[in-house]
């Protein structure tokens, strides 16, 4: 029997903030254990909760960046459940009164083909809403010891509709939401810190069927590439299951990205009962037009629509697109860039393939770099006037990026300038090297365009590689035309 997997996604985004969503200690990660509290986060008698309100501008940013239905009025409850983690044995989250309602995150879809932009999905999402985080267990030999400096950082959860149906889905569901935060100044969503966090719940179907089948929770996947691994095996694990006989049972399991595997934590019958109530010491929020207009203002365009304008309007190919728009600072470097050279294409090859290779070796942030895009502009322009040839410009870049020095500079310096070429000498050696190849002419002659370059390469080794190809070309066709 062929099976179908149905995907949903709970993910955890913590939100950048300066200080926690209900006190004004400060957020931060790295700090010695339990500095950032006070007797809001200690849940200590008498301490009342406040409201960041940058916590809420976030939230209903992120609504908007997504396509959600902003509520106009959310409230709080609390979430009852008792663990080391919550000193309050509450949690102050949002249960049927939402900020955020629907919306969609869009995906390109696993296998397109690899030099044009493939097909495209959206995934709906079911709500988002906003809470505090809670501490950290570090678990020792012998003991257990909590750490709640994280404890009250505003945290988004992020709930998709089971929508997804493979893993791949899911990796570039997660890829693309992570992108959003991180663009719209959401969130940082720094696996390794904890600031993105996603449980997977997944269940298998016939295929044709219509009914959901019995859902899994999958946890503790730490790493994008965890999801989309975890998700694949859990998917095994359940095809397995029913082709022995067995029957799925509705669980919680954790994965081992390590070692590829999965253990049940707990089943149905031990989940909790959370008890929901209005917390009594936080007022409902009201959310006008004037307040969603002022953030709609400040959203960026997403990824995948900066990739269809540079796509539509730089004539950009899709591999260059691709490695420019996931990344919001380097995308805006391309266009500074491409601006001040007038040739985008020529731009954005030399800042993916020189300036990024330079920057991953260098292990450099693109904040770290020497390298302006006036410098890219600027080697672009000396190539595309023959002043330098593209062998010798590869050279210039790496000094370049090395010194931060300008190319014209550079080229100076090492004598990378292109010789110039007396025009009656580039014209004897274009008639040598097309008296020395009948062949090549005769092809050039019945149409075929490209026999051009047989003469090429006995004009520059006379040349001693200096000579301008431009002029190369054009002398050439002056005198193919005339013979």
């Amino acid at each position: 029997m062929n099976y179908e997997a149905v995907i949903g996604l709970e993910v955890h985004v913590q939100v950048k903030t300066r200080s926690k969503i209900f006190t004004r200690v400060s957020t931060g990660y790295g700090y010695e254990p339990n500095t950032l509290t006070d007797p809001v986060v200690l849940a200590l008698p008498g301490a009342l909760p406040v409201m960041n309100k940058a916590a809420l501008d976030a939230i209903i940013k992120a609504g908007l960046l997504l396509g959600c239905e902003i509520a106009p009025v959310c409230k709080w409850d609390r979430k009852q459940y008792f663990y080391p983690d919550s000193p309050k044995n509450y949690q102050i989250s949002q249960y049927d009164q939402p900020i955020c309602l629907g919306g969609t995150v869009e995906i390109e879809l696993p296998g397109s083909a690899r030099n044009v932009m493939g097909e495209h999905k959206k995934i709906p999402l079911t709500r988002i809403h906003l809470e505090e985080d809670v501490g950290k267990l570090n678990h020792g030999a012998n003991d257990s010891l909590v750490d709640y400096n994280r404890a009250g950082t505003p945290l988004m959860e992020i709930v998709s509709d089971p929508a997804m149906h493979t893993a791949e889905e899911a990796y570039a569901y997660l890829t693309s939401l992570r992108a959003t935060m991180i663009y719209g100044g959401i969130s940082d969503c720094d696996m390794e810190k904890g600031q993105l966090r996603c449980d997977a719940n997944i269940s298998i179907r016939p295929v044709g069927e219509t009914k959901l089948g019995v859902k899994v929770e999958l946890k503790n996947l730490n790493s994008i590439s965890y999801v989309r691994d975890g998700i694949a095996h859990e998917i095994k694990r359940q095809i397995g299951v029913l082709e022995r006989g067995g029957i799925i049972v509705q669980e919680t399991r954790d994965y081992d990205g390590m070692t590829g595997t999965s253990q049940s934590l707990r089943s149905k019958e031990m989940a909790h009962d959370y008890r929901y109530f209005p917390d009594p010491d936080l007022m409902p929020v009201k959310v006008d037009e004037a307040w969603k207009d002022k953030l709609r203002a400040e959203c960026p365009e997403l990824p995948f629509d900066k990739q269809r304008r540079f796509l539509a309007d730089y004539q950009l190919p899709y591999t260059l697109t691709s490695a420019l728009v996931w990344d919001h600072a380097l995308a805006d470097y391309f266009e500074a860039a491409a601006k001040l050279s007038g040739k985008p294409q020529a731009t954005g090859n030399w800042i993916v393939n020189d300036l990024l290779r330079e920057l991953g070796a260098a292990k450099l942030g693109l904040a770290d770099s020497r390298v302006a895009p006036a410098h890219i502009a600027a080697l672009v322009k000396l190539v595309d006037s023959g002043t330098v040839l593209t062998n010798a410009a590869k050279e210039i870049f790496v000094e370049m990026f090395a010194t931060g020095d300008q190319p014209d500079a550079v080229a100076e310096r090492k004598g990378l300038n292109a010789a110039p070429t007396d025009s009656n000498g580039l014209e004897q050696w274009c008639r040598d090297a097309i008296a020395a190849n009948p062949k090549a002419l005769a092809e050039f002659k019945s149409g075929k365009d490209s026999a051009i370059n047989a003469f090429k390469g006995p004009i520059m080794k006379a040349a001693k590689g200096k000579a301008n190809p431009k002029l190369v070309d054009e002398t050439l066709r002056k005198l193919l035309a005339s013979s």
